[in-house]
């Protein structure tokens, strides 16, 4: 499935934690299921691998491997490849960026 957005400013919560990501504002009515995805996005014409996060109230972010601009106002492109896990609340912090590690070297 393809998603296309425009970057929009997120709370920093993924940039806090050593994994800053893009928040895209979608248009689409349709939303994959919730979940953590790899996949590959497209920002000014390069291609990143990316994990994809969908979450709940169609929040869409991803991590792009390898991107450190500034990419607000900016159209992104995601494709999502492989469903990595449910979208899940963890307890700590701590729990959460061992999870991300995960997810990341899957992508």
């Amino acid at each position: 499935m393809q998603i296309k957005g425009t970057v929009i400013k997120g709370d920093g919560y993924g940039r806090r934690l050593g994994f800053p990501t893009v928040n895209l504002d979608i248009k689409a009515r349709e939303f994959p299921k919730k979940g953590v995805y790899a996949g590959r996005a497209i920002l000014d014409g390069k291609e990143y691998r990316a994990g994809i996060v969908i979450g709940p109230h169609a929040k869409i972010e991803a991590h792009l491997l390898g991107y450190s601009g500034d990419a607000y106002g900016k159209e992104v492109f995601l494709t999502l490849e492989n469903f990595l896990r449910e979208y899940k609340k963890f307890d700590t912090e701590e729990e959460l960026i061992i999870q991300i590690k995960k997810d990341i070297s899957q992508c």
